[in-house]
């Protein structure tokens, strides 16, 4: 159990790291705070002195607490030896890659990562900025968190633009930001791998795409654009979009709702494969055949899409490379050169999980 100071300074810093108590406001009384908190004075004085030896508060004598510059001391740093690296899955799917050859790269000029994981959450994303800057890394690859959605750390990336910190992005963008990525094409990719499938006899294709991510926003306007350019009647198809902190069982509802429809959908597009797996999975024990009943694909060619039963039809993102690009990136960042940013053009790998529709033969 947190003791009374603690909870009342992890508080109190939470307000002042998120902006509710902004740089010069001043923090409620110590009377004020004790009516906040229910604490006794001992408990709010002690967490107020933590907080100064932080530099997050200074003391105005006679007058109160007030919210230091405590970002002030964020700056480019060319004598540290530290990468940041900010993803938002670390352990799973396709980053083990990227992170080890970026870990590969950087190595052999003597540099190390500091990594953090976000789990997609733009709050994550903000304490681990936080973190990072803090400790002077020399500079930043980033993964942005729900970039689909409007960016609520915008004031940190300012101040690491003003501040003239190396840093690029990977696989997406915050639109408001000049900073390089390295990024795929993820419209067109998409577009290829559906004009693919109806290429193949499909009419009725559902596609399932990740809503909070600007991966899965390009990928729907792929699959709509195929339609569009093949002259495709896109009111037979239907789009699913979910959130990625969304269980799987709330996008299985989602698809058994159009499994038993009267006209189903003979083909399944999904935004990845770590989400076709479970999709081809979930097939499987509710009685359909892939491709014989539906077809499926995914995106990413992650390892294990050769080896499923069928092997899966799908996108290639070349992680060796973006992973290598990443690190020559930041590299050249930080020794003050330029990095253009890079868009890959994913290959389109045809397997066995796409076949002719039975009720189109």
């Amino acid at each position: 159990m947190k003791s009374d100071y603690i909870m009342i300074k992890e508080n109190l810093k939470h307000k002042i790291t998120f902006g509710t108590y902004r740089v010069n406001d001043k923090l409620p009384t110590e009377n004020e705070l004790m009516r906040q908190f229910h604490k006794s004075r001992y408990a709010v004085r002690r967490a107020l002195t933590e907080l100064q030896h932080e530099h997050l508060i200074y003391k105005v004598q006679g007058s109160g607490m007030y919210v230091q510059d405590w970002n002030k001391k964020w700056r480019a740093n060319t004598e540290s030896k530290t990468i940041g690296l900010i993803c938002t899955h670390i352990a799973d799917y396709i980053f083990p890659q990227i992170i080890s050859q970026v870990d590969a790269v950087i190595y052999k000029e003597n540099y190390s990562l500091l990594l953090a994981n976000t789990h997609n959450d733009p709050t994550r994303e903000r304490l681990s900025l936080i973190k990072m800057l803090d400790s002077q890394v020399a500079g930043l690859i980033v993964e942005p968190s729900e970039s689909a959605k409007p960016n609520p750390n915008l004031d940190i990336y300012q101040r690491i633009a003003q501040s003239q910190i190396p840093i690029l992005f990977l696989n997406a963008e915050y639109p408001e930001l000049d900073f390089p990525s390295i990024q795929n094409a993820d419209a067109k990719a998409e577009k290829k791998l559906i004009r693919y499938v109806l290429s193949q006899g499909h009419k009725r294709i559902l596609g399932v795409f990740q809503a909070d991510d600007r991966q899965g926003t390009h990928r729907m306007n792929g699959f709509i654009q195929a339609y569009q350019e093949a002259n495709a009647d896109l009111s037979q198809s239907n789009i699913i979009m979910y959130s990625s902190h969304d269980p799987f069982s709330v996008i299985s509802k989602k698809i058994d709702f159009y499994l038993t429809a009267d006209k189903r959908p003979t083909a399944i597009a999904c935004y990845n494969d770590e989400l076709a797996v479970q999709v081809l999975d979930k097939l499987k024990q509710t009685g359909y055949n892939v491709p014989q009943d539906i077809s499926l694909i995914g995106f990413d060619d992650y390892d294990s899409a050769y080896y499923l039963t069928p092997s899966l039809t799908t996108m290639h993102y070349d992680r060796r490379s973006v992973g290598e690009e990443a690190g020559r990136g930041i590299l050249s960042l930080i020794k003050g050169k330029p990095f253009n940013s890079i868009m890959h053009q994913p290959q389109l790998k045809i397997r066995r999980s796409v076949a002719t529709p039975a009720t189109e033969k």
